[in-house]
């Protein structure tokens, strides 16, 4: 199964949660592969001890754009089991230059057909835009992982980003599913937090997952160590929520 991490918007917790959720089903016991289809690279210093690969190391641009295997350039993470496919700044520029190539938006599901079966679980950590390589992650992907932050500004484009996957299902995936909205920085002190996981429980009552992801320092923290909340503090809030999450994403899968 591939899940696509999701949202137009940034600092919402997506790659985030990207990482801690596919850490958590790898800690479960199983194989699972982080692509990081972002140019930021958050989600490749995430988990490889606040490393970057060097320069000239093969990652995700060279996988789009130079038709490199998802084999050659995935590497290991600090989590057994979960390798990752990294990113870099070279991949900025791959939502223009794969205009103008032939079958430009299925680039990313050929890359990665070749792999699937040797992994249960699979997460892209999307750009926050709605670009050609996002594109290409909704039409790789089988189902989607939607964070909103807890903050009426995150409520804006929800609706208009359901339009669009909407739209995808429709002319270009018709297996792709919304697998759940994770609610993300929940704020129990705030009347605002509350009435934001409200609302969006109301216009999507049956496709927001019943965890919420607290705001936690810890969570802030574990990227300058380079790895997941839930390995860098198990036992604290952010991970239990983590954890609750995978195991509806394995429920709901």
């Amino acid at each position: 199964m591939i899940y696509a991490v999701v949202n137009q918007k940034g600092g919402v917790g997506k790659t985030t949660s990207a990482i801690n959720i596919a850490a958590c089903l790898a800690e479960a016991g199983n194989r699972v592969l982080l692509v990081d289809a972002d140019p930021q690279a958050n989600a490749t210093s995430g988990v490889l001890r606040g490393e970057r690969p060097g320069p000239g190391t093969p990652g995700m641009a060279d996988v789009l754009l130079d038709g490199a295997s998802v084999a050659d350039v995935r590497i290991p993470t600090v989590v057994p089991g979960m390798d990752l496919v990294p990113s870099s700044a070279d991949l900025a520029g791959a939502a223009v230059e794969l205009v103008d190539r032939e079958n430009r938006d299925t680039v990313m599901a050929n890359a990665l057909a070749p792999v699937a079966a040797e992994y249960p679980y699979i997460f892209i950590d999307c750009p926050p835009s709605l670009d050609l390589v996002t594109v290409n992650a909704l039409l790789a992907a089988d189902r989607l992982i939607v964070p909103v932050q807890c903050e009426y500004y995150a409520l804006e484009g929800l609706s208009r980003l359901m339009e669009t996957i909407g739209e995808v299902r429709a002319r270009l995936n018709p297996q792709l599913r919304v697998s759940g909205i994770l609610m993300t920085m929940h704020d129990p002190r705030t009347r605002i937090s509350g009435e934001v996981i409200a609302e969006v429980r109301r216009h999507f009552p049956s496709q927001v997952f019943n965890s919420v992801v607290p705001r936690n320092v810890r969570v802030t923290e574990s990227p300058s160590f380079g790895e997941p909340v839930i390995r860098y503090d198990p036992h604290c809030a952010a991970a239990d929520a983590y954890f609750e999450v995978a195991k509806e994403v394995a429920s709901r899968g």
